[in-house]
C-alpha cells in the first residue's frame, strides 16, 4: 500500500539536497487540514525554508518559491523564509493557516520562533477581507445555480465561520472545520451541517445535488454582513518590522 506520509517525506529531504536549502517548516494545507477531504483529493503540502547567508547577499536574486511538483496525488511547493515573512507582515490569511495547519509533516525550533513573532502581525481586516472574498468567489462561482457539490458549500462555510470567530474572538481562528465550528457554538447550525456532512458522505464529489436551504441562507446572510464589518474596521497592520528582522537575521545567521 502506498505510504504518502513516507513519499511526502522523502520529497522534502530531496528537496533540501537538490535545491541546497534547509527546510523550517511543512504541513498540509486545503481541504486535509481544514477536515473535508475526499477520498480523492490530493495532498497540498506547503513548506517554508531558508537558503545559506549568501544567497540573501546577491545582486542577481534568487527565485522566492520552489515549486517541485504537482501531479493527480501531491501538489509539493515553498516559499523562502524572506518571502513568509515579509507576507506575515501584509497580514497573508493563508500563511497564518499554514501556521496553524493540525498535520504538520516537519519543523523546527526556528519555526517556533518565528510564529511567536508572527502572532503580533495578524490583521483583523485583512484576514476578514480574504475570508470574505474566498466566500463570495465559491458562493458566486459554484452556489448560485440550482443544483450543487456538497462539497462546494463547505468551501464557503468555512472562510464565513473564520471570520465570525475573528469578529467574535479578535484573534487566529483555528484551522480545523470540527473545531473552528464547535468553539462557536452555532447550534442552529450545527444540526444542518451535521446532515451536510452525512448527505456528502454518500455522494460523490462532483455530483451535483439540490440546496439546502438552510445552509443557503447562513452563506448569504453571512457575506452580506461580513462585507460590511470587514469595510468598518480600522486599518490594523503592524508596520513595526524590528521582530521580522530580527527573526531573519538570527535564522539566517546574519
Amino acid at each position: 500500500m502506498r505510504n504518502i506520509r513516507q513519499e511526502i517525506q522523502e520529497a522534502l529531504r530531496k528537496i533540501e539536497k537538490q535545491e541546497g536549502v534547509r527546510i523550517l517548516y511543512a504541513v498540509e494545507s486545503g481541504s486535509r487540514a481544514w477536515g473535508f477531504a475526499s477520498p480523492d483529493s490530493d495532498y497540498d503540502v506547503r513548506f517554508i525554508y531558508v537558503r545559506p547567508a549568501g544567497d540573501y547577499l546577491r545582486l542577481d536574486e534568487i527565485r522566492d518559491v520552489i515549486e517541485w511538483q504537482m501531479d493527480e496525488v501531491l501538489d509539493i511547493n515553498g516559499w523562502d523564509l524572506r518571502k513568509a515573512l515579509r507576507q506575515f507582515a501584509r497580514g497573508n490569511a493563508t500563511l497564518f493557516e499554514w501556521s496553524g495547519s493540525p498535520e504538520i509533516y516537519k519543523t523546527t525550533r526556528d519555526w517556533e520562533d518565528i510564529r511567536q513573532v508572527s502572532g503580533s502581525y495578524f490583521s483583523e481586516k485583512a484576514a476578514l477581507y480574504h475570508y470574505y472574498g474566498t466566500a463570495r468567489n465559491t458562493y458566486e462561482e459554484y452556489l448560485c445555480g440550482e443544483l450543487v457539490s456538497y462539497k462546494k458549500y463547505f468551501y464557503a462555510l468555512r472562510p464565513l465561520l473564520a471570520a465570525v470567530y475573528i469578529e467574535r474572538f479578535h484573534t487566529i481562528p483555528p484551522v480545523a472545520f470540527s473545531e473552528l465550528l464547535q468553539s462557536l457554538h452555532q447550534e442552529e447550525l450545527e444540526p444542518v451541517i451535521a446532515e451536510l456532512l452525512e448527505r456528502k458522505r454518500v455522494t460523490k464529489e462532483k455530483e451535483r445535488n439540490p440546496h439546502m436551504p438552510e445552509i443557503l441562507r447562513f452563506i448569504q446572510t453571512e457575506l452580506s454582513r461580513q462585507k460590511q464589518i470587514a469595510a468598518s474596521l480600522p486599518d490594523d497592520h503592524n508596520r513595526d518590522w524590528t521582530e521580522l528582522n530580527a527573526c531573519f537575521r538570527r535564522v539566517v545567521g546574519i
